[in-house]
């Protein structure tokens, strides 16, 4: 286990447990019934899904991640992962072998794994604790836009243009901006009716604030994709849709999870626009599949 979850923890059962009831009071009932589960059996708690926790606790996806992040951590994967380890330290007082950590003699074989765990994970918890009323706000927004900005820096900027040429195949006028003046200049331009969109895991870049706050101040929709939902780039967003917070390590500095989270929303974003807008969207999309058809058909010979 990381240091942090130790921490969490301490001697097995006894931390969680203080926990739970130090922060019973500022939970609703439905999330009480939540901690007190995975406080008093930890182990059984570990090998059940969102889905399947909400179901034990008669609770919802939503109310289970908000659960799991009302307790520490950032989300409910990480919780699990965390009671697994919890339950491995009771029954045999040693730290649990699995782990999404990836150290550098490990296999590929396990790389793979913990790879496809941690992807599995993120987007689990990403689709449970999306607000799908800011999801359906931001889906009208974009539908009705004269123009759509998107900002984002880095992996964030790959979002960005994802999230661009999606909407430039359904015969939307999008532009994605990674470079942080262009972003400004362009985004003191907007006007009611318009939408710019800010991608930022961490929430802080100021390079994705700034042109987010200038179209705020000028009138338009603002939208922030953030894994965290307190964070300064949402002083400046008219709706705010959280992504799942995952953990970075040394060999993953720019954690694939993050981005993977972002790409979820995003495509759920642009269905929502797509269905909104469908007698247009779909011969848009027939005709940019026929002027690169050719390109394809060559391609393959």
């Amino acid at each position: 286990m990381t240091q942090d979850l130790k921490e969490s923890f301490g001697s097995p059962g006894g931390s969680l447990a203080a926990k739970v009831r130090t922060l019973a009071p500022s939970m609703t009932r439905s999330m009480q019934r939540v901690a007190e589960a995975v406080a008093s059996d930890p182990a059984g708690c570990a090998a059940l899904t969102v889905t399947g926790l909400a179901g034990l606790t008669g609770t919802s996806e939503a109310t289970v991640v908000r659960t799991a992040r009302l307790l520490g951590y950032p989300g409910y994967r990480d919780l699990r992962l965390a009671l697994a380890g919890l339950a491995a330290q009771q029954q045999s007082g040693r730290a649990p072998a699995i782990t999404t950590d990836i150290a550098v003699d490990d296999p590929l074989a396990d790389v793979v794994a913990k790879l496809a765990y941690e992807e599995q994970q993120t987007l689990a918890d990403t689709a449970a604790g999306l607000d799908t009323g800011q999801l359906g706000a931001a889906v009208t927004a974009l539908a009705g836009a004269r123009r759509t900005d998107v900002y984002g820096i880095g992996a964030s900027g790959l979002v960005a243009q994802d999230l661009t040429q999606k909407l430039l195949r359904i015969g939307l006028i999008a532009h994605a901006h990674s470079d942080p003046h262009l972003a400004v200049t362009n985004a003191v331009q907007l006007r009611s009716g318009d939408v710019a969109i800010a991608i930022t895991h961490s929430g802080s870049t100021g390079d994705v604030i700034e042109p987010l706050r200038a179209a705020f101040e000028h009138g338009a929709t603002t939208v922030a994709i953030t894994g965290r939902p307190d964070s300064p780039v949402t002083q400046y967003a008219d709706l705010v849709l959280t992504t799942s917070t995952s953990r970075e390590s040394e060999l993953r500095p720019a954690a694939m999870s993050s981005r993977t989270s972002q790409l979820l929303v995003v495509d759920c974003l642009f269905v929502g626009v797509a269905q909104r807008t469908y007698e247009t969207a779909a011969p848009a999309l027939a005709a940019s599949y026929e002027a690169l058809a050719h390109r394809h058909r060559s391609a393959s010979r």
